[in-house]
């Protein structure tokens, strides 16, 4: 397997996770927001609107990627740095005495780290493949 190969596989299955992740994250989302379910817990009103509107965008960034094209590469980023911002702002929130659950900030966590990783691959394979 040749190294653009390679690339271009990694490429493919970073575009599949920001796919499934979309898809999880838009019908938890959307459970949580639309069921009549009190076993949720403490939601953070914000930051469970901002997570299921985003799921849509992971969906639409993996597309992009997917298709290798430019614009996914600064989407991945913009979702990133927006991701970033919400779990600065839920930070304060908790930090002024709001009700939130544990697993919240754990998976604004792992959303970060999520988008850091495909950002990174998306910038590098991108890129790559856009000078040959």
């Amino acid at each position: 397997m040749t190294k653009a190969n390679s690339g271009n596989r990694t490429l493919q299955i970073t575009a599949l996770v920001a796919i499934v992740f979309g898809a999880l994250t838009v019908f938890a989302g959307g459970r949580a927001l639309f069921a009549s379910d009190a076993a949720i817990g403490d939601v953070v009103p914000f930051v469970l609107r901002f997570n299921f509107m985003a799921g849509f965008v992971y969906i639409l960034a993996g597309v992009g990627l997917l298709r290798q094209e430019r614009s996914a590469v600064w989407i991945s980023l913009a979702i990133l740095a927006v991701t970033f911002l919400v779990m600065a702002a839920l930070g304060i929130y908790i930090q002024q005495g709001g009700a939130y659950e544990t697993r919240t900030i754990a998976a604004m966590t792992l959303r970060i780290m999520v988008w850091a990783v495909i950002s990174r691959i998306a910038w590098v394979y991108i890129r790559q493949a856009r000078a040959r």
